[in-house]
């Protein structure tokens, strides 16, 4: 029997997060219907968003950190309830209080990204290791555009090829940008849906002080995930700047003749929409822009793209969580790409491309499909 209490702490905490939406909530259960959890399981987002209503948490379900924040219930929901808000008000609830356990390995990332400021726990003296060779300028007051690398693209050697793509085309098209070296930490993104508030509220800060102290008036991320937090979240602590995911950047040095294509390749390629840049942020074009610009190649849609893109399953803190076999959904996304007929699978976040390439491993897929960066496929041009 689930074990469920009305707690006053956590229905203030809900309040506070914007619960007051859930008055609009009528219980229509359009949510679940889209929930890509549903494709593997149930998982009723109707039933959580209930017990939230109610003021009531179950102590023993473990469904509250399955959520990915993915969006795509709030996309399809008649009235635009904030239910994002909600989960992770109530993670934020279990989490300050202490009344429930919190899933083994997200409680180790947290604790490694509060040490080292990173969620590997690796050095903070190794953050910049990735860029070495490459002769990249630290940034200084003055210079046009911070690249926020972000923690997986720094530290994940798997990872590490975006950006010094990113890098390569940045100099190639002679754009003036600094990073900011060791003294990059985390955005606090992952650890904010997870429910860890006070520490978001550190990093972010530190952050805010660190680009406020540098003359930070524009930044480029790699990671969607950064760019959102930076663009929608920093604001809430007083962190204005101007804020561009890298996707778009490169689009606009394609279109001004900075970056210019001299190689056609010979690829049929598909594009995975990142929630974070997709439902989240709006932006479906840029990528797409990128890929028909590039010669030879054909761009094969997915039968569910933009808008209706089937989460890779890595946000809202589930990149570090365990998922069972069979219940991945970045493996139903790799198969779905495949079945388009495409040999490259293009993506334009760490996260994705980290979940993907675990697919491809697992499935044993890599004489079928290469997981590419939308970076990587321009420089292969240029």
């Amino acid at each position: 029997m689930p074990v469920l209490a009305p707690l006053k702490e956590v229905a203030d905490i809900i309040k506070e997060a914007g619960g007051e939406e859930l008055k609009l909530c009528y219980q229509c259960g359009l949510c679940t219907g889209v929930c890509p959890w549903n494709t593997v399981r149930s998982f009723l987002v109707r039933r959580i968003m209930h017990q939230a209503q109610l003021g009531l948490v179950d102590f023993e379900d473990e469904d509250m950190w399955l959520c990915v924040t993915c969006r795509a219930c709030v996309e399809r929901c008649p009235r635009s309830v904030g239910i994002l808000d909600v989960m992770k008000a109530m993670r934020r609830g279990i989490t300050e209080l202490g009344i429930a356990k919190v899933p083994d390995s997200l409680r180790i990332t947290i604790k490694n990204i509060s040490g080292t400021g990173n969620p590997l726990g690796e050095p903070p003296e190794n953050r910049a290791n990735w860029a070495k060779d490459l002769d990249i300028k630290e940034y200084t007051e003055g210079t046009e555009w911070l690249y926020f690398t972000g923690c997986m693209a720094s530290y994940d050697p798997k990872l590490q090829r975006i950006p010094r793509a990113i890098v390569n085309l940045l100099k190639k098209a002679q754009v003036d940008f600094g990073i900011l070296g060791n003294r990059e930490t985390c955005s606090g993104e992952s650890v904010r849906k997870a429910g860890d508030e006070q520490l978001f509220q550190t990093l972010a800060q530190t952050n805010i002080d660190t680009f406020t102290e540098l003359g930070v008036k524009k930044i480029v991320t790699t990671s969607p995930h950064s760019y959102h937090t930076f663009k929608n979240e920093y604001p809430e602590l007083d962190g204005n700047f101007e804020v561009i995911h890298y996707s778009r950047l490169l689009a606009e040095l394609i279109k001004e003749g900075r970056l210019k294509p001299t190689k056609e390749l010979n690829k049929k390629v598909t594009y995975h929409d990142p929630c974070y840049l997709g439902r989240h942020n709006g932006i479906y074009d840029e990528p797409r822009e990128i890929l028909h610009s590039l010669p030879g190649i054909e761009l094969i849609e997915m039968p569910r793209s933009q808008e209706n893109s089937l989460c890779c399953g890595g946000g809202g803190g589930g990149i570090w969580m365990e998922t069972k076999k069979g219940e991945r959904f970045a493996d139903i996304r790799l198969e779905e790409a495949i079945e388009t007929g495409a040999g490259t699978l293009a993506v334009a976040c760490p996260f994705c491309m980290s979940m993907f390439e675990d697919s491809v491993l697992s499935l044993d897929k890599g004489d079928i499909i290469e997981i590419k960066d939308i970076a990587e496929l321009i420089q292969e041009v240029i």
